[in-house]
């Protein structure tokens, strides 16, 4: 008896573990907001004066501020924060299984940015190849010029982005500025890697581009302009498309495709709009697109095309409620699920763009959705986390509460889920 359950634990383990995977940047693994873990809750609660349900820990973020989500390497936690008393930009290295925190290291100090009032001071997202954490902030002198491409006339800080590497010891590797970068909203660009580079997305009200760089050295590998320089705040995704990689983002009044190797752009679709911040999906080998600002569009694209593809590879194409600017949308099974900035979910049809059904999930979000096991998670702002089942059908699974105010998107890892609210990072899990 003794052996057979001694079996019994083992299959249980390596079946658990099996399944585990890493969160190693913006929106996971895959960069869509996909994990393929199976086990993680679907429910937990937290009261500061009352009981609480499948809180592993909670750690504290008071000097180490802002809307950066974790990302997670075996038992490793990094995430960026910024000491706005102290003017420092962090990054952070916690301890998976308690919290504890490892180590701090300051990647810069400079004066606070201008920014908008719904963004932070440490807002983009750290990668790593579990070597390496790579990381990048906006470094000011604090001069201020006239607002460009505002409707309202206000002096902004210029500055500089800084894109730096440290090793899982916190010891400094390398750090470059591989170029300017301006806008009344801050700044939140998420490092991506492909093969040897670190590619970061420099769309801004000015000579706006895209680089990569040498991810062993820092040294600049490309540097693709973008002609139109207008601010936005895409994390490319990286798919292969006919054999050929494609690294694939909208912002800066267009949707378009490169080559990630070369930086050589292969297609573009003029606008549908000028502003852009959430990120693009793929489904039923189709590019999902949701923003923006000043007017709001959906749509998908089929990225085979080269050159302009505006008048043809357009699948379809919607204007209407449910809209997201920021939140990003996840695709499951057949479907698109999105919820729009205030808070209204709808679920469509990837091939068609029918839409099969719409609700109401809260007040407000900023976060992007995750999705796990046919399951979708949209954390709001108000700290409250919406399970839901995509189907032809509207179906609640949870609804979930932290009673702290939240804007960074989560994590999965190891059957847990990491959420970062406006003070504290939670992990998420059941006990064995």
């Amino acid at each position: 008896m003794r052996f057979d359950v001694r079996v019994l634990m083992a299959i249980v383990f390596l079946s658990t573990t099996a399944s585990a995977e890493n969160w190693p940047g913006w929106r996971g693994p895959q960069g869509d907001g996909s994990s393929s873990e199976t086990n993680i809750p679907t429910e937990w609660n937290f009261e500061k004066d009352g009981p609480s349900k499948n809180i592993v820990w909670r750690v504290p973020l008071d000097t180490a501020t802002g809307h950066s989500s974790p990302i997670v390497w075996e038992d490793h936690v990094f995430l960026l924060g910024a000491d706005t008393e102290h003017n420092a930009r962090v990054l952070l290295s916690l301890d998976r299984k308690t919290g504890k925190e490892r180590w701090r290291r300051t990647v810069l100090k400079a004066p606070l940015e201008t920014i908008h009032r719904l963004n932070s001071y440490a807002s983009s997202t750290p990668a790593t190849d579990g070597n390496l954490v790579y990381v990048s902030f906006l470094e000011v002198d604090g001069r201020t010029v006239p607002a460009p491409n505002v409707g309202t006339p206000r002096p902004i800080t210029p500055g500089e982005m800084v894109i730096a590497a440290y090793d899982f010891d916190g010891k400094l590797k390398w750090k470059v500025k591989p170029g300017s970068f301006i806008s009344a909203h801050g700044f939140s660009s998420s490092p991506v890697l492909f093969e040897d580079l670190v590619i970061v997305n420099g769309d801004h009200d000015g000579p706006a581009y895209i680089v990569a760089l040498n991810k062993h050295t820092g040294e600049t590998v490309w540097k693709t302009e973008r002609e139109n320089g207008v601010r936005s705040y895409c994390t490319p995704l990286i798919r292969e498309i006919d054999g050929q990689p494609q690294l694939m983002l909208s912002g800066s009044e267009c949707v378009a495709g490169y080559d990630p190797r070369t930086g050589k752009r292969l297609w573009i679709v003029d606008g549908p709009t000028s502003q852009f911040v959430a990120s693009v999906v793929m489904n039923e080998g189709l590019l999902f697109v949701t923003g923006g600002f000043p007017d709001k569009h959906m749509l998908t694209i089929d990225p085979t095309g080269t050159g302009n593809i505006t008048d043809t590879h357009i699948r379809w194409h919607h204007e209407r409620t449910g809209v997201a600017y920021v939140p990003s949308p996840v695709a499951v099974g057949p479907y698109f699920v999105i919820v729009s900035d205030n808070g209204i979910a709808s679920c469509y049809d990837a091939d068609t763009g029918k839409r099969l059904w719409l609700n109401r999930l809260g007040r407000r979000h900023s976060a992007s959705a995750v999705t796990a096991n046919g399951l979708a998670y949209f954390p709001d702002d108000d700290g409250i986390t919406w399970v839901i089942r995509p189907d032809a059908k509207f179906e609640l699974i949870a609804k979930n509460k932290l009673s702290e105010p939240l804007s960074a998107s989560p994590a999965i890892s190891q059957n847990q889920l990491f959420l970062r609210t406006e003070n504290c990072l939670f992990c998420i899990g059941t006990t064995p």
